[in-house]
């Protein structure tokens, strides 16, 4: 991060209304050499803003080449030989499970023996629509050099975070048939996601924020398929002629798509196809998704509000079936901050005195991460301040939060200082 967009970056008024999205298209970005971190950091980070990028830019990815036949198809012979005992989870397209797909987990050698039968009857089984999504290959198969993150997508507080506990990533490869599709939803925490397709090509339906409540049926629940007449009825969906059209994107094999935080999608592969997706949190989003914790925390309290007075530990008792619902709870949250915050602080430290340091964070800069530590301090003192926070037991949390926040607003006006801010 140069010195300009940082200073443009402290300075800008984050507005995620709907009405900060009126006019919204998606920019394609066609050449790697030309188009700078920086401009993506201003023109789509920041403002929230979808775009896509050519298949220059994932040209020189192994598996651009070695999972794909010279036809453009996916490339059995070789995935067998690398993944073939790897279990992968595969997802019922054919069947509604609540407001998704059920899944079950199988070897890629059976999935890919049905998808070969699946395409071979015409894209017909009895077995339905089956979709390979979510595999960790990234995670079971960390020395295979299949891709490498555009430098775009690398301020990645979320992998960050869950490598350093040793948990679960959010990389994950996807593999379908022509006809295989996505229900309506929204990413993981309100993440960011970019999703690369290696061959194939799939049609995008994104909503701005804000657009998803004119989704809702009578009862409150998110449209499980917005391409739906059943949106028609006015009874069940009574808000849905409010609704804008959605962004109709057509992603070509190769090409790479930034979807936004908070940006609801329904996604189909038209033809049989593969892609990488990651989902990825940062400085520009991560107050975001501690707004949608917040959110979640809203909906669990509604839910079991009538044993407040009466259960034990009844706030404790909501973080807990939050984080059975959406991965984390308030004080997770904390230690995620903390370790961001942490790991640029030792990267500044390291960099200033001439040691070797982080090459991901080096490649972003000192003044990148003193953005990332403003924001981590920005959300943590808001944190803090939170009601439902303070009632959580928080002795065992080291440092306790209040002194992480000293610290870090003292790490920051030293930084100031140094770079002669």
């Amino acid at each position: 991060m140069d010195k300009e967009t940082f200073l443009y970056s402290c300075n800008f008024s984050q507005n995620h209304s709907s009405e900060s999205y009126k006019g919204c298209r998606v920019e394609y970005i066609e050449d790697p050499d030309s188009f700078t971190y920086a401009e993506f950091f201003r023109h789509f980070l920041l403002p929230n803003y979808p775009c896509v990028f050519s298949a220059k830019f994932t040209e020189d990815w192994n598996s651009r080449s070695c999972w794909v036949t010279q036809g453009g198809k996916p490339n059995f012979d070789h995935l067998l030989q690398n993944f073939g005992d790897a279990i992968v989870p595969v997802a019922n397209c054919d069947v509604k499970e609540y407001n998704s797909n059920p899944k079950e987990q199988i070897t890629l050698r059976e999935y890919i023996t049905y998808l070969k039968d699946y395409i071979q009857n015409n894209y017909y089984s009895p077995k339905g629509c089956l979709y390979l999504k979510d595999w960790h290959m990234h995670k079971t198969f960390p020395d295979k050099n299949v891709y490498s993150t555009l430098m775009y997508f690398t301020s990645d507080w979320l992998n960050e975070y869950w490598d350093a506990i040793k948990g679960d990533d959010y990389r994950f490869v996807y593999m379908g048939p022509k006809g295989s599709w996505t229900p309506f939803h929204a990413d993981v925490f309100r993440s960011y996601s970019w999703s690369a397709n290696i061959c194939g090509r799939k049609k995008w339906l994104l909503f701005p924020p804000g657009q998803e409540e004119y989704l809702r049926d009578c009862h409150g629940h998110l449209a499980y398929d917005v391409t739906s007449p059943d949106l028609q009825d006015g009874s069940m969906y009574p808000c849905y002629s409010k609704c804008c059209q959605p962004l109709e994107v057509i992603q070509e094999a190769g090409e790479a798509i930034f979807v936004p935080s908070g940006w609801h999608h329904q996604v189909y592969n038209l033809e049989d196809t593969i892609s990488i997706n990651h989902n990825w949190v940062n400085g520009c989003s991560v107050a975001l998704m501690w707004h949608f914790l917040q959110c979640e925390l809203k909906a669990v309290q509604q839910e079991i509000r009538e044993w407040q007075e009466t259960m034990d530990g009844w706030h404790q008792h909501c973080q807990v079936i939050m984080k059975s619902c959406t991965g984390i709870d308030y004080k997770e949250f904390y230690i995620f901050l903390k370790v961001i915050a942490e790991n640029r602080i030792q990267f500044l430290e390291d960099y200033f005195a001439g040691r070797d340091v982080s090459p991901p964070l080096l490649k972003l800069g000192s003044l990148h991460a003193m953005y990332d530590i403003s924001r981590a301090a920005d959300v943590l003192a808001v944190l803090i301040a939170n009601e439902d926070f303070k009632k959580l037991e928080t002795e065992s949390l080291s440092p306790a939060p209040l002194q992480l926040l000293h610290h870090l607003q003292t790490v920051i006006d030293d930084a100031y200082r140094i770079n002669n801010m």
